[in-house]
């Protein structure tokens, strides 16, 4: 049996689904990653070579093992290897992406079979003010809300979709 240590070429690979506050630090998660499968060697590869600049340089990530289908302890990436650890008791549905100038960024990781509604909603949630209590009670309003279409919503009259609770932080978690 052979096997790569190659990633998949970004041609190959559909467009990154993250969305990221534009104030890191200032609110319980910094963002949503919405991979499109478990792999997590595939996917934290092509979220480390297409983050978006502004936001720094991906040298270490820290995972929620719940959520992906392997445990890698380095990815390969366009710029080398990227350190990878995780907490085996930890199920936040987090990953912590720490920057090269040393900041950790806590993001939303959105289940990849979520349909493209919900998986929306939750990177909407993700970078919103005022979501439920926890990542994972943030999933679960996702999961329950109605499947329609952002056009189909009605007015919510300012308030949040999925509740007004206050949430903690999530940084040091992983």
């Amino acid at each position: 049996m052979t096997t790569s240590n190659t990633t998949i070429p970004l041609t190959s690979r559909k467009p990154l689904r993250l969305r990221m506050v534009e104030h890191p630090g200032r609110q319980p998660l910094d963002g949503g990653w919405w991979p499109h499968s478990r792999d997590l060697t595939t996917e934290l590869a092509d979220l480390v070579d297409n983050f978006p600049a502004e936001h720094g340089r991906i040298v270490r990530v820290g995972f929620s093992p719940p959520d992906w289908d392997d445990a890698p302890r380095r990815v390969p990436t366009a710029r080398g290897y990227v350190k990878v650890g995780f907490d085996p008791q930890d199920d936040t549905h987090v990953v912590v992406l720490t920057t090269s100038d040393r900041k950790d960024l806590c993001v939303l990781v959105v289940p990849p079979d979520l349909s493209r509604a919900k998986g929306d909603k939750a990177l909407l949630a993700a970078v919103t003010p005022r979501y439920a209590s926890s990542p994972a009670a943030l999933l679960m309003a996702v999961r329950e809300s109605p499947d329609v279409d952002d056009g189909e919503r009605g007015d919510d009259e300012g308030e949040a979709w999925w509740g007004s609770d206050t949430a903690p932080s999530y940084r040091n978690l992983t």
